[in-house]
C-alpha cells in the first residue's frame, strides 16, 4: 500500500475529528445562549455552569488535536531511511504499521496497516530500528521485515 493512501488517511481521521469537536462546540453555544434566555435561579446557574464545563473539555480536546496536526505535518513520506521514523511503512511478523498519528486502521486488498504514534507503546518500540532487528512486544518477539 502507498504511504499516500495511509498519510490521507490520517488526515481524513484528523479532519474528521476536527469537525465532530467544532459541530459540538456551536451546539453547546446554541444551548448556552438559549440557557440564558429562557431560565432563572439555580437550575439556570447549573445549566450554565455544565455547558460551561463541556465547553472546557472540548477547547482542551481541540487544543491537543491541534497537537496531533502539528505532527502529521511534520510527516514526510518521500524521505526514505533504513532506520524507522516519523512517516515510516513497517511490515513485522505480526503486524504493519504506519508512523504517523493513533488513526486507527487502514484495510485494502487484505492487507491491514496501523496508523500508530510514535508516542505509543509499540511506535516506540520500533522507533531507530531496522530491517531484520527483533524486539519484544508483550511477550512475543517480532521481526522487522522491511521499513520503507
Amino acid at each position: 500500500m502507498k504511504k499516500e493512501i495511509l498519510l490521507k488517511f490520517c488526515w481524513d481521521y484528523l479532519n474528521k475529528r476536527t469537525e465532530r469537536l467544532q459541530e459540538r462546540s456551536v451546539s453547546l453555544q446554541e444551548s448556552l445562549n438559549s440557557e440564558t434566555k429562557s431560565s432563572a435561579g439555580d437550575k439556570h446557574e447549573t445549566g450554565r455552569a455544565m455547558v460551561q464545563l463541556e465547553q472546557e473539555k472540548l477547547g482542551k480536546q481541540l487544543f491537543e488535536l491541534e497537537e496531533i496536526k502539528r505532527v502529521l505535518q511534520k510527516v514526510d513520506i518521500k524521505k526514505t531511511s533504513k532506520k524507522i521514523s516519523l512517516g515510516s511503512l513497517i511490515k513485522t511478523t505480526s503486524a504493519n504499521y504506519f508512523i504517523a498519528i493513533s488513526a486507527g486502521t487502514v484495510k485494502r486488498d487484505d492487507i491491514s496497516i496501523f496508523c500508530i504514534s510514535a508516542g505509543s507503546p509499540i511506535g516506540k518500540l520500533l522507533l531507530g530500528k531496522q530491517q531484520g532487528d527483533l524486539f519484544s512486544f508483550n511477550g512475543t518477539e517480532i521481526k522487522i521485515l522491511d521499513v520503507n
